[in-house]
């Protein structure tokens, strides 16, 4: 697991308000302007996990941004709904990223706007296809999950993100406030890479839950259960030919893209 700090540390109740009510007057700007602009990262845990939502701030997990998941067709109308809010888009990120990432700054709250199009691309690659029209304001919980257990290095937040996610919704093969394994799962089927780096930590989101004294013995066991759960699923999809071969070399091969922050 990384040590970066980021995302980690004490923040007061007004900061954390801060960044909820915007969330709220960005996505309620989106909604009445008929854009598929859905929320993910630590205000996405946040918003789907109401009973448990409170261990972010009690385990020390901090807001530093708003992430936007949404589609390139839209890609000018979001761009001039978040302007008319205030902020201001680095332009040449979206070109740099050939339109597959925005950076927007409102420099009267401080605040930073990410907006992923079409996918999210860090270590492994988890595309949008159609999926954003399943649930609101969020994307779904399957990529929700997926979106956390897809990075290599992981951070503590990360995981603390995930065991609220985990704690707060059953398991299942649809997503109405359900974490989706069969969505989940036939991704990893299609990927190797991503199956490897998933599975690994999932592994991880179970030990360290053990640690936390703000889990109770129940809220432990119901992540170890889930966690074990969501293992098997995963493990029993079946798998192509070419998933197959690629397991067979395994680690020897890199299997995931290092990531390089966008400055």
């Amino acid at each position: 697991m990384s040590n970066n700090a980021v995302g980690m540390g004490a923040q007061d109740s007004a900061e954390r308000e801060k960044f909820e009510n915007e969330v709220w007057r960005i996505t309620e700007a989106a909604r009445q302007g008929g854009l598929m602009l859905r929320l993910l990262g630590s205000l996405a845990f946040q918003m789907h996990c109401p009973q448990y939502g409170f261990l972010q701030a009690k385990l020390g997990r901090a807001y530093t941004d708003i992430d936007f998941a949404g589609y390139g067709k839209q890609a000018k109308t979001i761009s001039e709904m978040l302007a008319s809010l205030g902020y201001h888009e680095d332009r040449e990120i979206f070109v740099l990223t050939e339109g597959s990432r925005a950076i927007f700054e409102n420099p009267a709250n401080g605040i930073h706007v990410d907006v992923f199009y079409e996918k999210l691309d860090f270590c492994h690659v988890i595309r949008w296809n159609g999926r954003l029209e399943a649930d609101w304001p969020t994307i779904p919980m399957a990529e929700m999950l997926l979106e956390k257990m897809q990075i290599v290095k992981i951070n503590e937040k990360d995981l603390i993100d995930t065991i609220m996610l985990l704690l707060e919704h059953p398991l299942g093969d649809s997503d109405a406030e359900t974490i989706n394994l069969a969505q989940a799962a036939r991704l990893c089927a299609a990927d190797w890479g991503l199956w490897r780096t998933t599975t690994m930590n999932l592994e991880k989101v179970k030990q360290i839950a053990q640690t936390y004294p703000q889990l109770s013995v129940a809220d432990k066991a119901t992540v170890t259960q889930k966690v074990d759960t969501a293992l098997a699923r995963l493990e029993a999809e079946p798998k192509p030919l070419a998933w197959k071969l690629r397991a067979r070399v395994g680690d020897r091969i890199k299997w995931y893209k290092d990531v390089d922050e966008v400055k």
